[in-house]
């Protein structure tokens, strides 16, 4: 905590000496430097990765326990809500109404990075959407090679998703003094990664669309807008009324809910993004991805035989092997066809880590596969524990590798700090 500080205080000290500034825009000028959600990285995401690993690991002991029974029937119990035609368990009340919090935060992190942020320069852009699409396809051909001609193949998109929260907050945790460079590129492979996953939700997971309900979806959506745009007061109650109206008819429309947050996020206008994004990330750290977690990863853990399962082999694989290597050598070889001064400053060493910490599917691909095995438990259980392992594999090789590469990186940044010093 006191290098963070240290570094804040050093920071304020050296705009302040240039020239004496507003509160408004120092906090500016801070933000251009460190990124708007830095600040949020160091001292959100870090708790929020134990709270969501103590979730699920409770999840999992619970139903594995003498407890599990009468946990899985809680979570199976069906609410009566047929005045309101809508059908669902208290498990979906998290995977489908909860989660959607979760998915409005990440649409208000894709609509600030399109707009201001780290993507509005399409240069820039291209080599985490190049990394990002090679980090999808390379685990779903896997997966799919691993699983062709049986029922299983309809979880090819489980290996290809990324947790955002996670990746996050591991770079937090083990890259001090990698790059800023390395942020932004991940934060960005993050978010194209997870708005490739909704698009599968959308088109791959939704039975049957309703066209009248998607009208209505789309007159509440442009009425936020106006809203949102105009002067009206009581911002949040009209941003929570049109949410659970805008829900609602993506539910009846038979997408999956959880679109309905992205919807809710990209309509917000860019400059107020980070804003909202302060305000609604403490109920998904404290409240909605621990809870999905805990109820995601709540399932018995099947007989390990001495041969794997495919679902459980093609998840693993590809979130632990597939994931890095599609994404390190896209990653690689986009960044290498761009000239000199559109490169990021950022080399194979620093890829190779950055490629298994997207390989960390937790949150989303739990959701893909509940999506994907919604009536085969046995091969939701082979999923879920695909998904653990992999992303616990994957996790523990690129906060190693992170590790000692941002070690270099700082070690390099001494020494050229020493070499610049002025002798005597």
């Amino acid at each position: 905590m006191r290098s963070r500080s240290e570094s804040l205080e050093f920071a304020l000290l050296g705009l302040l000496s240039q020239n004496s500034l507003h509160g408004y825009e120092l906090r500016k000028r801070l933000t251009a430097i460190y990124g708007p959600f830095r600040a949020l990285s160091f001292s959100v995401l870090y708790p929020q990765l134990k709270r969501m690993m103590l979730a699920a690991m409770m999840g999992l002991l619970l139903a594995n326990s003498p407890f599990g029974a009468p946990l899985l029937d809680g979570i199976a119990i069906k609410l009566n809500l047929d005045f309101i035609n809508i059908n669902i368990t208290l498990g979906h009340v998290v995977s489908d109404l909860f989660l959607a919090v979760f998915f409005f935060v990440a649409g208000l992190e894709l609509k600030y990075e399109l707009r201001i942020g780290a993507l509005s320069s399409p240069k820039r852009a291209m080599v985490p959407v190049i990394a990002a699409f090679a980090g999808i396809a390379v685990p779903s051909a896997i997966y799919a090679y691993m699983n062709w001609g049986t029922d299983a193949i309809s979880g090819w998109p489980i290996p290809a998703a990324t947790d955002i929260a996670f990746v996050l907050g591991i770079l937090a945790i083990f890259g001090r003094g990698m790059p800023k460079e390395a942020r932004i590129f991940l934060l960005a492979l993050a978010i194209f990664d997870d708005l490739v996953a909704i698009l599968i939700i959308a088109i791959f997971y939704t039975a049957s669309p309703q066209p009248i309900w998607l009208l209505a979806t789309v007159a509440i959506a442009i009425a936020f807008r106006f809203a949102e745009t105009s002067k009206l007061k009581n911002k949040w109650l009209i941003r929570a009324a049109f949410g659970l109206g805008l829900w609602y008819t993506v539910y009846q429309a038979g997408v999956h809910a959880t679109i309905a947050g992205v919807l809710l996020g990209i309509l917000i206008p860019a400059a107020r993004a980070h804003r909202v994004i302060a305000k609604v990330q403490p109920a998904t750290n404290f409240v909605v991805l621990p809870l999905f977690a805990f109820t995601a990863v709540a399932v018995v853990i099947p007989a390990m035989t001495g041969d794997s399962h495919p679902v459980f082999t093609g998840i693993f694989l590809g979130l632990a092997v597939g994931k890095v290597a599609g994404i390190s050598i896209a990653a690689i070889v986009a960044n290498r066809l761009l000239s000199p001064e559109d490169r990021l400053p950022l080399n194979a060493l620093d890829f190779i880590p950055l490629g298994f910490l997207a390989g960390v599917g937790f949150t989303v691909s739990l959701l893909m596969a509940h999506l994907a095995f919604l009536n085969d438990p046995e091969l939701y259980a082979q999923a879920v524990l695909g998904v653990l392992l992999g992303s616990f594999a994957a996790m523990s090789a690129g906060g190693v590798l992170l590790w000692l590469r941002a070690q270099w990186h700082l070690k390099r940044n001494r020494d050229s700090s020493k070499k610049s010093k002025p002798k005597g």
